[in-house]
């Protein structure tokens, strides 16, 4: 729904009675603030004693609550998600690495489209969505980007903190404007600390500012003063007396949630400084403020009776909170059943920014202003498509579809009987307790003939079959790094030496000065190949020491577009470098 300032006073004035004297005739400034493995249970308003979120209860208790709202299993497709109001295969994203966590330079981003609307957009914390041009934030819409690289700080993927160990959260290397900067201090505090300055910056202007903490993610890094008022806690306590499953906890998971708790309490006193900002500035009332998460935790502990965690297409997995406030457009303190998702963040802050959502490709989400108005129909026969798997998707393995209280989950062969797949009730049996299959056949093969679509529809979009690629040689971005988390090649590959890879790209033609370093220092006199589709450069290693560094001068590059091929070999091993630079001369 598009309509005009005017109308948008006017239909919120006729549902809820509500003054609107006050209101700027200035766009509202948008802050989407987004956190990294909190689970549904991480906050005391979703029923956890033992964590201390005064801010975010306060919060949630001034905004409009969806109850039954969902994510995807892990990081990139949600914030592929989030960022498009697309199902992340659509945009070429499919996973957290294995070059699966790059968002198509096609895709039209929330930042661009507010940009398009003179707002003034910054990004502080994590992207996730490719690091290379063209996918990094300033190529998709952000005026300021503070950001770590790939999914997450001290990952093998973000090589200037990955060396920092059980430091990486402290007085990092971040990547501001795309150029590398130190920071002192600890990361949740620098990237709410910059969000803050930014929005006092722009005070004057429009803004949108997205606040994509890169907490609680592991490794499970907190500053001492906040762990101290954790370690001392039973996170087990309390709970499984109140008829919601509550799963067993190893001493190691018990260990992670003090650790999960105090990284969030120094989240939210993080965002008392934010909302204390806004207020300062008498600009809290046109300010819309989403807080979210991006998936279930990845550690097991308390997620409110859920089942399953992160990477889990259960429940545990994908629901999140979701909570949204805008005091100048509508009234807080309500909640809303309705079945919500990341999906529908783009097409509602079009209906309450007043953008046009793109018309070229399916958005997959819906506006959530109807249901804010009342219009519970809204959303009554839409249904929602999870799955996770490494690499691509895998037919019927960790997938779900969820309609009309309906879910189906498969977790089988590619073959299986309908049997085979599970089938709750989500309104009569929330924590998925009961299987339905064999007594509801009918109900299951209905949603397995919707998922099969989906799922087909999917894997067939035009950024699965010719996956995002990254420019090289390109001015807007030489030097530059290739990292190990936009890296192809084998399942899982990491930090492995011994590992086939390779990375997607396209080669401007010219001369390059080559940079290879590896995880760890490599034996010398060996062979280094550059391979760039039928093309292939070889240098000799001439040292006698060995070398984690080895440089190629003058290298000529032919035109290409398809995968660049590293490996040194010496003796008869293969190592895959860590990263590699390169710079057109």
């Amino acid at each position: 729904m598009h309509i005009q300032r005017s109308l948008f006073t006017f239909v919120f004035f006729i549902s809820f009675s509500f003054s609107f004297a006050q209101q700027k005739t200035k766009s509202p400034n948008v802050i989407l603030i987004i956190t990294d493995d909190q689970g549904y249970g991480d906050l005391r308003s979703t029923g956890n004693p033992h964590i201390n979120t005064p801010t975010l209860d306060t919060f949630a208790s001034e905004s409009i609550r969806f109850t039954n709202f969902y994510v995807s299993p892990v990081c990139a497709p949600t914030r592929a998600s989030l960022m498009t109001g697309r199902y992340s295969l659509r945009t070429g994203v499919r996973d957290t690495y294995n070059g699966g966590a790059m968002m198509a330079d096609s895709e039209i981003t929330i930042a661009e489209l507010l940009k398009s609307k003179d707002y003034v957009t910054g990004i502080f914390g994590k992207w996730h969505l490719g690091d290379n041009y063209p996918m990094r934030p300033s190529d998709q819409g952000f005026d300021e980007s503070l950001i770590h690289l790939s999914g997450g700080m001290g990952q093998v993927g973000d090589f200037t903190t990955y060396y920092q160990g059980d430091r990486s959260y402290f007085d990092p290397v971040l990547w501001h404007n795309n150029e590398q900067e130190s920071y002192e201090g600890y990361c949740s505090d620098i990237f709410a600390t910059e969000a803050i300055n930014f929005i006092e910056k722009n005070k004057d202007k429009t803004f949108f500012t997205y606040l994509s903490f890169n907490a609680p993610h592991t490794p499970l890094q907190v500053p001492d003063e906040y762990y101290q008022k954790y370690k001392n806690i039973d996170p087990t306590a309390g709970f499984g007396k109140d008829g919601k499953p509550f799963y067993p906890m190893t001493e190691a998971d018990k260990d992670a949630a003090r650790k999960v708790y105090a990284m969030v309490e120094n989240i939210d006193d993080n965002l008392k400084k934010l909302f204390q900002k806004l207020e300062d500035l008498g600009i809290e009332e046109n300010t819309i403020v989403i807080f979210m998460t991006d998936n279930g935790p990845q550690q097991q502990r308390y997620v409110a009776g859920l089942n399953g965690r992160k990477g889990s297409a259960y429940q545990g997995g994908i629901r999140a909170p979701f909570f949204i406030r805008y005091p100048a457009g509508f009234k807080g303190n309500r909640e809303i059943s309705a079945l919500t998702a990341h999906l529908d963040v783009l097409p509602t802050l079009a209906d309450l920014c007043g953008f046009e959502v793109p018309k070229d490709r399916k958005i997959d989400g819906h506006s959530m202003v109807p249901l804010i108005e009342g219009k519970n129909s809204a959303a009554t026969d839409r249904s929602y498509f999870a799955y996770w798997t490494r690499k691509y998707p895998e037919l019927y393995q960790n997938i779900s579809i969820q309609k009309s209280g309906w879910k189906l989950i498969g977790n089988t062969d590619y073959n299986s009987e309908i049997t085979k797949f599970d089938l709750f009730n989500l309104n009569e049996d929330p924590y998925e307790q009961n299987n339905l299959v064999a007594t509801n056949s009918t109900k299951a093969k209905e949603l397995k003939s919707e998922m099969d679509a989906i799922y087909i529809e999917l894997i067939n979009e035009e950024n699965q079959k010719n996956p995002p690629i990254i420019q090289i040689g390109n001015a807007a971005e030489n030097p530059i790094f290739l990292n190990r988390n936009d890296a192809a090649g084998e399942r899982g590959i990491w930090a492995q030496e011994d590992i086939f890879g390779y990375w997607n790209v396209s080669v401007e033609p010219g001369v390059y000065d080559i940079r290879v370093k590896f995880v760890k220092p490599v034996p010398p006199q060996g062979k280094m190949t550059i391979e760039t589709s039928n093309y292939a450069n070889i240098a000799y290693d001439k040292s006698t020491d060995e070398i984690d560094i080895l440089e190629m001068k003058g290298v000529p590059l032919q035109a290409t577009e398809g995968q660049l091929l590293p490996f040194y070999e010496v003796k008869g091993q293969r190592y895959f470098p860590f990263w590699i630079e390169l710079e057109k001369k």
